[in-house]
């Protein structure tokens, strides 16, 4: 029987390739966006698409409700990929910017979760997978705010692993490295909004590396990238597996980010992460 599966910020990037590849694979992929003419332009590729935005409540129930209509009631699986981020030293993020960060990179997968759970309880299978990141291992500087929504995704994926361990629901995490997407170029709106930078503190910071990797001032790729295809080969393993594992890496970079907040010293990794 043909598999299903619900993919969220499938407008570019990773999720964009993720759905097209699983189509292809033979899923029936309900690929969401946030914006209406990013789903039109998916159905026009083939896809089944309609609006998910997860600081919406609404949005979730409606989309949720879609899903279920179209399959009778059954979904074999979720992938938890759209995020967005916050550029911007910790001194400087207000209380507002924080909670719509985590109403969209955390609250706001969890409520699609545990709307799509019962399906799956009803059912007696299913997979639950989030698209965390090797910043959910170690963090860095004016990335505080992102690194905070994806340890509290790490958190939540495990405790929920835990809870349905002795059920047929898997409960799965995949941290991506440097991918190539649109995060830098959505953020900047964000950044522009709830950042004070020319008052701050850390206006120097700012001027010489925030500004550069937002604006396209900066032609140094980052080290270790690989193509979204990556992600999705990842996926594929823990959407197929009859024994997925919990955590999927993708890249060295998430290699070696574990590699070093086991084994290195504290004060050494202070010293290299306060200098990247």
């Amino acid at each position: 029987m043909q598999k299903s599966i619900l993919i969220t910020g499938c407008s570019s990037g990773i999720g964009y390739d993720a759905a097209h590849a699983l189509h292809k694979r033979g899923y029936r992929v309900f690929a969401t966006c946030r914006q209406e003419l990013d789903c039109e332009r998916l159905r026009s590729e083939g896809l089944e698409s309609f609006q998910l935005n997860y600081a919406d409540e609404d949005s979730i129930r409606q989309a949720v409700k879609e899903v279920l209509t179209r399959t009778g009631g059954t979904l074999d699986a979720l992938y938890n990929n759209g995020a967005y981020a916050i550029p911007g030293a910790t001194e400087d993020l207000p209380r507002d910017a924080l909670r719509a960060l985590f109403e969209a990179n955390l609250f706001g997968q969890f409520d699609l979760i545990n709307q799509v759970l019962p399906a799956m309880h009803n059912q007696g299978h299913g997979r639950i997978i989030n698209c965390s990141s090797v910043l959910a291992l170690v963090a860095l500087r004016m990335r505080g705010a992102y690194c905070a929504t994806k340890f509290a995704m790490e958190a939540m994926t495990d405790a929920l692993r835990y809870e349905l361990y002795d059920s047929e629901i898997k409960v799965i995490s995949v941290q991506p490295g440097p991918i190539p997407t649109k995060i830098r170029e959505n953020s900047v709106p964000h950044f522009e909004k709830w950042i004070n930078w020319e008052d701050s503190a850390q206006r120097k910071v700012y001027e010489q590396e925030v500004l550069p990797r937002l604006y396209g001032k900066s032609t140094s790729p980052d080290r270790f990238e690989l193509p979204c295809s990556a992600v999705t080969k990842k996926l594929i393993h823990a959407l197929e597996s009859p024994n997925p594992k919990p955590r999927y890496m993708v890249t060295k970079a998430t290699y070696f980010a574990e590699f070093m907040r086991r084994f290195l010293p504290k004060r050494l990794l202070d010293r290299i992460y306060a200098g990247m």
